[in-house]
């Protein structure tokens, strides 16, 4: 049985998908780019106020679905400017403490509202006994 994560701390879905899909205690979580959830407006042209953005919204997601962004195993980070890859390393460690996730960054061409990065993932919640 799935169940359909949504909160209103991060931005709604723009598309035809939800925010985050729970199967069991794993926690798929879409997309998410730089929106501000209360103006659904990008917060700035500036990369690290992108990036932090993106975190923060994640972050909101893993909460709705009931667990921590800690909780991430995989995560996928979409750039469209690799240069950036450091300084994405630099935000994910405010973010994230060891055992980091497994991880890749993509280069790509285009992002949704012209986006500088987006970033996805799954997510695994403590069993619960």
């Amino acid at each position: 049985m799935k169940t359909i994560i949504s909160t209103d701390d991060a931005p709604s879905a723009i598309g035809t998908y939800s925010q985050a899909v729970k199967v069991g205690n794993t926690v798929y979580l879409s997309g998410q780019i730089p929106l501000v959830p209360e103006t659904m407006e990008v917060i700035s042209d500036d990369f690290a106020e992108q990036a932090e953005q993106v975190f923060k919204n994640l972050t909101a997601v893993c909460e709705a679905a009931g667990g921590e962004i800690n909780d991430m195993v995989k995560v996928n980070i979409f750039l469209t400017d690799l240069s950036h890859f450091a300084m994405v390393n630099e935000i994910m460690a405010r973010y994230f403490s060891k055992p980091f996730p497994a991880r890749a960054a993509i280069g790509v061409n285009e992002l949704p509202k012209g986006v500088a990065i987006e970033i996805d993932g799954i997510m695994k919640l403590p069993s619960v006994n």
